[in-house]
């Protein structure tokens, strides 16, 4: 049953309605890829077979009985380790937190035992989510399925992994900078970062957003349609979105697209990279969209006035901390935000004003145009054993200059595949949209989904 865990999420709902399988077959094929592959990508944490046992029966019975609790009732899903399960300790990716027990469900989490779908793992991240690599402090190093050398992203750094390697069809991640897209690019999977308050987080943080990495867009899309419900711990929800998710037959004629291939912020794009992106935006063109190329749009003060705040932010936090407690930091990340130490409040207030420079930047950037194509990020996947791509914690950001814009401007974005390097390392392709263009940026990717040369079979650690 082991070709269970490679099954989409639309086609397992298709298959319990029909009879075909259960989803205790389902979840222990998922288990058993995990105890598989686990030990070489150390993707989970809090790990929990019994209960989803517990979980995949009752949905089972439910099926039986013509009742299902809702639309992924009996699916296999992880969550992100920072989205608050009951019970379980939120660590954060980092030693330097107490291991105190979730009291509640975040909404997210909450929206999905709702309906039905079986928690069975939370997954890795760095400490804060402050790098885009598996390096932590807390968790093991986690790896890239089709490398384990490389890198699998972050900092939604094990359900990135853990969609490339099948551990079931669901991954909901975070992201800040780029956290879901980077995994998603670098592992070959869709990563869809909605608009901002499409999905409710708590606590809400500016830029902050929570989205689905799987293996196809419909089921980013049908994952999205359950943890999108808003919820009052969230005051910057969005209202829900009462058209059908799942319609994704979205036409491309007449379309209007803008080819970013280099921000000429960071780090130098990549040719491989490059020549992947370009040949999608062909891709798209052939069947009737309209791609022109658009200049770049961040600028250094924007990426470093950022920088400058993120820091000073994160000394704040960890400076408050018991010296026992702060010791426990990743060096990396200690010493990146102690840098901040001295600044200004001038400079602290310059850096702040920049999160509104860049959102204006990006919306602007689509003032004319439908979508946005551009690389996800300007390399391939880098060494699995460092923090950050630059080997230098005061450089942190340099390889986020595509990601980041959409975060500060609430923008959706979404990676998805588009190509491999000549070692046979995904690419990944950004598809931006307007403001609250959630369902666009999907029937954009859907639609290249279809058009695509055949995909390499998923990798097998």
């Amino acid at each position: 049953m082991s070709e269970l865990a490679d099954r989409t999420a639309t086609d397992l709902v298709a298959g319990y309605r029909a009879g075909e399988f259960s989803p205790v077959e389902v979840l222990d094929s998922v288990l058993e890829r995990v105890e598989s592959c686990e030990p070489k990508l150390c993707a989970t944490y809090a790990l929990d077979p019994e209960a989803a046992r517990t979980a995949a029966r009752d949905s089972a019975q439910r099926w039986r009985n013509g009742t299902p609790a809702g639309p992924l009732d009996g699916v296999p899903v992880t969550l992100k380790e920072n989205i608050a399960t009951r019970g379980v300790p939120v660590p954060l990716g980092t030693a330097a937190s107490e291991l105190v027990p979730a009291e509640q469900d975040a909404p997210a989490a909450a929206r999905l035992r709702e309906s039905g779908a079986v928690i069975f793992a939370k997954t890795t991240m760095p400490d804060y989510g402050m790098l885009s690599s598996g390096v932590s402090s807390f968790h093991p190093l986690t790896r890239n399925p089709w490398d384990l050398t490389r890198t699998p992203g972050g900092s939604s750094s094990g359900a990135g992994a853990a969609a490339a390697a099948g551990y079931g069809p669901l991954h909901l991640g975070s992201d800040i900078g780029g956290s879901i897209r980077l995994p998603a690019g670098w592992c070959g999977v869709v990563g869809f970062k909605p608009s901002y308050g499409r999905i409710p987080v708590d606590p809400p943080y500016y830029g902050r957003t929570l989205g689905p990495l799987t293996r196809a867009v419909a089921d980013a899309a049908l994952l999205t349609s359950v943890v999108s419900v808003p919820d009052d711990r969230d005051h910057t929800a969005l209202p829900a979105i009462e058209s059908e998710w799942l319609d994704l037959d979205g036409q491309l004629r007449g379309k209007r697209f803008g080819l970013l291939l280099d921000q000429q912020v960071g780090l130098p794009v990549d040719e491989t990279v490059s020549a992947a992106v370009s040949a999608a935006a062909r891709t798209l063109e052939a069947a009737g969209a309209v791609v022109e190329p658009i200049p770049p749009f961040l600028t250094r003060d924007m990426l470093d006035g950022l920088d400058r705040f993120w820091r000073f932010r994160f000394w704040t936090e960890i400076s408050a901390l018991p010296p026992q407690r702060r010791s426990k930091v990743l060096p990396e990340i200690a010493e990146w935000a102690s840098s901040a130490r001295d600044i200004s409040a001038a400079e602290l207030y310059t850096g702040f004003s920049q999160m509104d420079a860049i959102a204006k930047a990006a919306v602007a950037a689509v003032r004319d145009i439908d979508y946005v194509l551009s690389p996800t990020a300007p390399i391939p996947a880098f060494r699995a054993e460092l923090a950050y791509p630059t080997e230098d914690p005061l450089r942190p950001l340099e390889h986020i200059a595509f990601t980041l814009p959409y975060n500060m401007s609430g923008q959706p974005a979404l990676s998805i595949n588009c190509g491999w390097t000549p070692d046979g390392l995904p690419i990944g392709l950004q598809i931006a949209g307007k403001r609250f263009d959630d369902l666009g940026v999907l029937r954009v990717a859907g639609a290249y989904e279809r058009l695509r040369l055949a995909q390499r079979p998923w990798p097998q650690p």
